[in-house]
Formats: structure tokens, sequence, C-alpha cells
């Protein structure tokens, strides 16, 4: 689950890395996804690391490896080099595989990763993971999915911290549900899991814990993505 400024810069330094067989400077990122500044650039290349698509070597200056391609960008013949680029932290961790119930009736659908309910931050997704889910979560019109919940900002709704959080796909919600909104902060595109209340012209996305603030958005610069139908955790 890549936001489309993430796709377009992974796109943008594989298409170099293919063609000069180094990585475009951070100027020329910046440029190509019309960005106002570099730091932009940085969050981004953070994105995809933590999504697992590119990894920043340990002890090597300007060392970045690209791990691997999503459909989108055509992954056909890819393999992983390393190419220069920004030293930084490990790639986050997968997704366990103890994150899949086991052993239940019901309905198969994607584990498409993790969605903060806590400060935001873009969804990291899984690779091939199923969770088994009651028929009647999944019931009605729509593609469903689900995702683990990493936060505590919707503790009083019930959403606790290593939830998994079953989400109908749509792009409109009324006020009071909760949803997963991608929303525009500055130059980076972020996902969370929050309540949605409309308005007049603008969007709330409220936390359900008096220690989150209520963020407030242009409609314009929010997008639903699917909203909650569902719940799992395990004890």
């Amino acid at each position: 689950m890549l936001t489309q400024k993430q796709l377009d810069l992974l796109k943008f330094i594989h298409i170099r890395v293919q063609r000069d067989g180094v990585p475009p400077s951070f100027d020329e990122m910046k440029e190509a996804l019309d960005l106002r500044s570099k730091s932009g650039i940085h969050r981004l290349i953070t994105a995809l690391e933590d999504r697992g698509f590119i990894r920043r070597l340990a002890h090597k200056a300007r060392a970045l490896e690209i791990v691997k391609l999503p459909d989108a960008i055509d992954p056909a013949g890819f393999r992983p080099r390393v190419i220069d680029g920004i030293a930084a932290p490990e790639v986050a961790a997968p997704i366990p595989a103890n994150s899949q119930p086991s052993g239940r009736a019901g309905n198969e659908i994607p584990l498409l990763g993790r969605i903060a309910a806590g400060g935001p931050i873009s969804a990291v997704p899984s690779d091939g993971y199923n969770v088994v889910v009651p028929p009647q979560m999944v019931a009605g019109t729509g593609a469903h999915y689900a995702l683990e919940v990493r936060g505590d900002s919707m503790i009083d709704a019930g959403i606790n911290d290593g939830d998994v959080v079953v989400i109908r796909e749509g792009s409109s919600a009324e006020n009071g549900e909760i949803v997963v909104a991608a929303f525009q902060d500055q130059n980076e595109y972020s996902v969370t899991l929050k309540r949605f209340r409309r308005r007049g012209g603008a969007i709330a996305l409220e936390a359900a814990n008096p220690a989150y603030e209520t963020r407030v958005f242009r409609a314009d610069q929010v997008e639903i993505q699917g909203k909650l139908v569902g719940l799992i955790r395990n004890y």
C-alpha cells in the first residue's frame, strides 16, 4: 500500500538506476516530484524503507539497496542491487505470521499491513498474509481487507494496539464512523484510523483518546479509503 508520491519516487529511482547505474540526487528527486523541499524526499525515502521496498545499508555512507518493486512498476526481471544513497537504520520487521488467526470457519481477506492509531504514519504493507473472519463481518457489497493497528489513539472506542481491524473499502463515510483516512500533511501523505466528522467544508479526524488532538483538514486534503466493520483481537 503505497501513496502515489511514494510510488512515483520509487519508480523514478528505479528508472534512473537502470539507466545510469546510480540513483538521482535529492535535488533531482525533489524536482521530479515537484516538492518544495528535500525534507519531503527524506520522508518518502523513510516510508519506502519502512515498507521494505528499499534498504539503507548500515556502515556504508550513501548506500541504498532496492529490495523489491510493486506490480505497478512491473518488477519482471528485477534483481536487487546496491546503489548510492543514504545510510540509515535497518528495515522495520514484517508483520509476524502469527498475526493470522487459524482454525476458524469464515472468509479469508488480505492483511494489507499496519495502520497508525496514534501519530499519523503511512500504512506499512505485509506480503501474502490473509486473516480468517466470520462471514457476518464481510457481509454486504464491496471488497474487504484487514489492517493491524499500531498505537492507542482509538482505545476509548475499544481498539487497542495490536488489534486487527476489518475494513470495507469505500470512499465515503457518515459522521461518527471510524474510517481509514489518507490525508495530505505538507508534502507527505499519511494514513490513519480515526473517527470521521464533517464540519462544513472541512473534515475532522477524531481520536478516541483525550491524549490526542482532533485534526481538521480541508475536504480536498482527505481521502476515505474504507470504514471499520469488525475487529479481531488475539489474547
